[in-house]
């Protein structure tokens, strides 16, 4: 099935039979093209040409392909939308436009929908300036926010106005003279672009053309372009109508989905330094000339305090993510209190509002947790979960061997076959604290999976992300080849970098006496990622409150060293259940003679 074909405009002010006797030239010579979606301002900027506006939305000329519009601002727009708004035809909650007449669209608002396949994200209107017609309001931009949070990725975003920042990273020589962040640009847009991720941010307002290079994305694998639209009929005969041929993400393979092209840059939003201006023309920084595999570690943004904002209302990025692109210029609280007692299962609602109006409905706690847990609370956390032997969520067709106090499972997901963790058979969050004789039977097992790998000429790197707040450790182990075992140190020093800290090293023969200081160092109350390297050097990093550590770090760590950038992410190599009880049965076979528990 063929790509869908979109056309994107740019400020339309009014002038239809410009653009779309353009649209039908280019229809012709080069489509048939299944949709036009029009950002900047879409209505008239004088009186002059509302005629010509009225003509289309009243039906005496013809609209060629359906339109779709955002720039709900100018001449005209309070009657047109007004009257679109009133029709019986668009009453409820219509994501993909309100029709103003045949062809032609008002997406309202925020929102997702659907266009040929592709998933479409919106936000109409710009900044607000004393409450004027065609502004978005905080409930548009939240709705928007609450998306980011939805599984799947969002082909196209379309804003008015470009983000504030968007230069930043971006090759000096590429850019349209007299760009500017002063008028235009948004920080609002910028932060929610971050967040949402999209194939294709689409903006204009600006008045000129700008295709910017690809940049990645913190915590994802795909990449995003960004195009900045000029004007219908602007005396520069800069570019105002583009085509693009997307297939939409949702049909695309991880492998399809994770290219980068050569000239891709780091994300502009998490740009610390130097002003692009001040910048040497023709250059990018330093951090984004090699390594290109390692941009996802370039999160020094991220590093935030608790927000300064003063009202009472808590921030839900915050409280379930522990972490808000915001920062300080967060509007709500950023509350470490209320974000423990959201992590112990206590109502959002609840903390917000002191009440919540979904009463039985409601699967959250409606009191406030106190840290220690009764003996029920223990055993109902033990069934829900997934590393509990008790537990009816637990994978067992993937453990492998089972000890006294640890058991060997494969990994759900695994970045390569005979990737395996080592999970505590008690509900413990880290293999660090338990009694001495505990680590004696890991480090068996650890034994046990480095011979295993040894005759098939591989080397096992371990490691274990510890967070104050966790619930049940799994110690990972992957095997590399041992032509590559070498690099680790120096692919998890570069990567430590980028996130902005150094790595403490524990040199030693023998990594079990790397384990006995970790073990002697560790405290509980400090969230913690350790690395045991085959040469016997234990790499560890004692994680900050406010630092915002990416969970996966070191599988995503391992996966470039592999040069399997679209394995990163565990749910892109998820298997059938069959699929994995063969995996199983298969290691079995071979692991047998090395399982200490035989």
């Amino acid at each position: 099935m063929a790509s869908p074909r979109i056309l994107l405009c740019g400020d339309v002010l009014g002038r239809l039979g410009q653009l779309f006797k353009r649209v039908s030239s280019v229809n012709k010579s080069a489509g048939p093209f299944d949709a036009l979606l029009c950002v900047g301002q879409f209505f008239p900027d004088s009186p002059e040409r509302l005629e010509e506006f009225v003509d289309y939305v009243e039906g005496r000329s013809q609209i060629p392909l359906p339109t779709y519009f955002i720039g709900d601002y100018g001449v005209g727009a309070a009657k047109v939308l007004l009257a679109a708004s009133k029709n019986h035809a668009n009453a409820g909650f219509k994501m993909d436009g309100l029709k103003i007449c045949e062809n032609l669209y008002w997406l309202k608002g925020s929102g997702k929908f659907k266009l040929q396949g592709l998933s479409v994200a919106y936000m109409s209107g710009r900044q607000s300036v004393d409450g004027q017609l065609g502004a978005y309001s905080q409930d548009d931009v939240d709705a928007l926010r609450a998306l980011a949070e939805e599984p799947g990725i969002v082909d196209i975003l379309l804003t008015n106005e470009w983000p504030s920042g968007i230069t930043n990273r971006a090759t000096i020589d590429d850019m349209p003279s007299g760009i500017s962040d002063s008028s235009g640009s948004d920080p609002t847009v910028a932060e929610l672009v971050a967040e949402i991720k999209p194939r294709y941010h689409i903006a204009g307002t600006k008045g000129i053309f700008y295709a910017r290079e690809p940049y990645v994305n913190v915590d994802a694998v795909h990449v995003t372009r960004f195009l900045g639209l000029a004007s219908v009929g602007n005396k520069d005969k800069q570019k105002f109508l583009h085509a693009i041929s997307p297939t939409p993400a949702s049909s695309m393979s991880s492998s399809e989905i994770s290219v980068k092209p050569s000239n891709t840059t780091l994300s502009p939003y998490t740009y610390v330094g130097q002003t692009t201006d001040a910048k040497e023309p023709g250059k990018r920084d330093s951090d984004s000339i090699s390594d290109s595999q390692y941009w996802r570690y370039d999160v020094s943004q991220k590093r935030h305090k608790s927000g300064a904002g003063e009202g009472d209302k808590l921030c839900f990025k915050f409280l379930s993510s522990g972490s808000c692109l915001r920062g300080e210029k967060c509007n709500f609280r950023h509350d470490m209190e209320a974000r423990e007692q959201y992590r112990r299962g206590v109502c959002f609602d609840f903390l917000n509002k002191g009440k919540c109006e979904r009463g039985p409905d409601c699967s959250f706690k409606h009191s406030l947790q106190g840290e220690g847990e009764s003996h029920t609370q223990r055993s109902s956390r033990s069934k829900e979960c997934w590393f509990c032997l008790s537990s009816p969520n637990l994978e067992s067709h993937l453990i492998v061997s089972i000890g006294g106090n640890y058991y060997c499972a494969l990994a759900k997901g695994p970045l390569v076959p005979d990737h395996v963790l080592i999970i505590p058979i008690e509900h413990s969050p880290n293999t660090l604290s338990p009694p001495q004789e505990y680590d004696i039977e890991l480090k068996r097992f650890q034994n046990s999976i480095r011979m295993y790998h040894k005759k098939q000429k591989k080397e096992v790197v371990f490691f274990e992300w510890i967070s104050k707040r966790g619930t049940h450790a799994n110690l990972q182990a992957i095997p590399v080849p041992s032509s590559r075992a070498n690099a680790l140190q120096s692919i998890f020093s570069l990567a430590a970098e980028k996130l902005g800290f150094k790595f403490k090293t524990l040199t030693s023969h023998n990594s079990a006496d790397g384990r006995e200081t970790l073990r002697a160092e560790f405290d509980s109350k400090q969230s913690l990622f350790y690395v045991e390297l085959p040469d016997g050097a234990v790499l560890s990093h004692k994680v900050e409150e406010n630092e915002a550590f990416p969970a996966q770090f070191g599988r995503e760590v391992v996966a470039g060293l592999l040069n399997m950038a679209d394995r990163a992410d565990w749910r892109n190599c998820a298997l059938s259940k069959e699929e994995e009880r063969k995996m199983a049965e298969d290691f079995n076979s071979r692991f047998q003679e090395f399982d200490p528990n035989k």
